[in-house]
């Protein structure tokens, strides 16, 4: 929180905040119990003065409630000082002080309540939008049953052990991340995925803490203490990064610290002129009305309690946002560049063709290529690999690097280091239908051609007709040749495809795009990280359990659907627009409060609560962005209006 506000130090970190963090309920926060104090002694003054008490009776009272208010932010302003720093609670301090000078202690007692009831909301909205995202770790179990001995026990997740054996009843959840060791299951990762279908399981899948076990039992290896599962992580990662400040929050707070001694000087040169006329009480006075109508913590607050409301939100959808800085830039991108493996395809190619020629078979062909793919871990190793259990004799397997693989007599690589021939037909052909064709050659001569395709996400084409209809540009980058790079661009339904690309070609690209407009890319987090880290917001895809993903990317989505991708885009912009709606109302106000308070036209009363009850406004308003709308929620389907020019 900002300095400028008129929060206590113990509000920005330590004792008093974690407590307000762990508070469930409205009148746990102490600011809250104390205005309510502070009211009904305020409402007994004002009952016993229409009843015509003597003043006798209705001063204690009131003094007894400015003590009571004031002791929420008057001990933590004084110690400020102390310290050096002045705030909103300066200003606060020194009105209420000065309406006591002047005998105006029903003014002074509504003025600290008010406050009082302002601070509280702030600390509030906070708190319960913190504990939003802390409810994550709720969902992992009380208790775990785990076999030890041969003996199954219960013990506490917190007991849990990397080599610990856990047993998984269906409809139970996961106490912390493991492998499956035996079972099959479909499994429920909505809280941690935002994906609502259910992840199909055996043995060796790896599951992670919070998940809900669909049919079968289950036995789960523990690779993971329940401190540093990847749902605690994401936890604890989201706590730390929400210091992190925008654009949006570093504007809003370097006004309201230049506005706070700005504010001291204007109320002294008022006190100042009020003696130079004559009238030093009256201009005494206004001048106090003026600390209070200039009082910036609505826009010390505008931004902070924005941003912590719309990670929270966003967390539990399965979108992982790095604090306010990725927050307010994502809501300012225009071109989103997707990576094709494992973005816009499912990372799971498969052999869609062989062709042969002269007396070399199908089984023949493959059976070579297995051979020599056999010890490679590329991702069409794997795919020639499932399509054949034949494996021919290759010896003295070599990896020519960007062209293929050489064994004794044999080669299997990409067209251009090996000549297509006969098969130039079929490899056009192959490429066009959007696979990746590689070519094997025999004692030097080309006997077989096989077509890999990795298919698109189903998702895919609605997700980027949607991103287009809402006025992103789109681009693909990848390193497949340019027929069927541009095959499954169109299929996408993308027209801006780079192929051929290295890891370093593509971060060049996207320094040319950013020259253009503000540019994201969506990637894995792992091969494509020098592209997301040039990028103006880095997203990886399906980052749930990947140390890196989550690590390096600004933006990560937990899951493998590609919808939340403009689900979140969407979520940024609205965040946004509410940011820069909070800054300007409290920048209006403040506009507006500060010559009425000059010219007497309010008075203290008026001020303050007209003020406090912007502040409200302003907190109310940043809160909705905690809240994911049906229409985020179903955006994916149903294209949107095109962009608003960046502001």
């Amino acid at each position: 929180m900002s300095d400028a506000c008129g929060c206590s130090d113990e509000k920005t970190g330590t004792g008093e905040a974690e407590e307000a963090e762990e508070a469930v309920g409205f009148w746990q926060v102490t600011e809250i119990r104390a205005a309510a104090v502070a009211g009904a002694l305020l409402l007994a003054a004002w009952i016993a003065a229409l009843a015509g008490g003597p003043r006798l009776l209705t001063l204690p009272l009131e003094i007894a409630a400015l003590l009571v208010a004031a002791w929420t932010f008057v001990p933590s302003t004084l110690r400020r000082l102390l310290k050096g720093k002045i705030g909103v609670g300066t200003l606060m301090t020194i009105a209420a002080a000065g309406a006591v000078a002047l005998g105006q202690f029903q003014e002074a007692a509504i003025l600290a309540f008010l406050y009082a009831i302002s601070e509280g909301l702030e600390e509030y909205s906070l708190a319960k939008t913190r504990r939003g995202l802390r409810a994550l770790l709720d969902l992992v179990p009380a208790e775990a049953s785990v076999l030890r001995d041969g003996v199954e026990v219960t013990v506490a997740p917190s007991e849990l052990a990397p080599g610990d054996r856990m047993v998984v009843r269906p409809g139970e959840r996961l106490a912390t991340d493991g492998r499956i060791v035996t079972g099959r299951t479909s499994l429920d990762t909505s809280a941690l995925t935002g994906e609502s279908v259910p992840v199909e399981a055996g043995p060796g899948t790896e599951v992670y803490a919070g998940s809900i076990n669909g049919t079968g039992p289950l036995e789960v290896e523990v690779t993971s203490t329940a401190e540093n599962n990847s749902l605690a992580r994401i936890v604890h990662i989201v706590e730390a990064e929400q210091s992190r400040k925008g654009p949006g929050q570093r504007l809003a707070d370097s006004i309201a610290s230049r506005l706070v001694p700005g504010i001291l000087i204007a109320a002294a040169l008022i006190i100042v002129f009020g003696f130079i006329v004559g009238e030093p009480l009256l201009w005494f006075e206004r001048a106090l009305v003026v600390l209070v109508a200039a009082s910036p913590c609505a826009l010390a607050i505008s931004v902070p309690v924005t941003v912590v409301a719309s990670v929270g939100a966003a967390s539990r959808i399965g979108v992982l946002i790095k604090g306010g800085g990725a927050l307010e830039t994502l809501g300012k991108i225009r071109t989103i560049a997707l990576d094709k493996t494992g973005t816009l395809t499912r990372n799971n190619p498969a052999v869609i063709e062989v062709a042969a020629t002269g007396s070399a078979t199908r089984n023949h062909v493959l059976a070579l290529a297995a051979g020599l793919e056999s010890r490679s871990e590329h991702p069409l190793a794997r795919a020639i690999l499932a399509a054949t259990p034949d494996r021919a004799p290759v010896t003295d397997v070599d990896t020519v690097p960007g062209a293929g693989l050489e064994g004794r007599h044999v080669r299997l690589g990409r067209p251009g280091w090996i000549d297509a021939g006969p098969l130039a037909a079929d490899l056009e052909r192959m490429q066009r239908a959007g696979a990746t064709a590689v070519l094997i050659e025999d004692n030097g001569q080309v006997i077989g051609a096989i077509a890999v395709r990795d298919e698109l996400r189903p998702e895919a084409r609605e997700v980027i007709a949607r991103l287009n209809a809402s006025g992103y540009t789109t681009a693909m980058l990848t390193g497949d040749n340019l027929i069927t790079a541009t095959a499954l661009g169109q299929a996408a339904g993308i027209t801006e495809v780079h192929a051929d690309l290295r890891p370093e070609d593509k971060a060049e690209i996207i320094r040319t795009l950013k020259a253009r407009q503000p540019t994201a890319m969506v990637g894995d987090g792992v091969n494509d990280a020098p592209a997301l880290a040039t990028a103006d917001t880095g997203i990886a895809m399906g980052a749930m359990g990947t140390d890196v993903a989550i690590e390096t990317a600004d933006i990560a989505l937990m899951g493998e659907d590609l919808n939340h991708l403009p689900q979140v885009l969407d979520h940024a912009r609205r965040t946004r627009r509410i940011m820069l709606q909070n800054v300007g109302l409290s920048l209006l106000l403040i506009a507006v409060l500060i010559p009425l308070a000059l010219f007497g036209i309010l008075g203290l009363a008026a001020v303050v609560l007209i003020h406090e009850l912007a502040e409200i406004v302003v907190i109310a308003n940043g809160v909705r962005a905690g809240r994911i709308s049906r229409t985020t929620a179903l955006n994916a389907a149903h294209p949107a209006p095109a962009l608003e020019p960046a502001a």
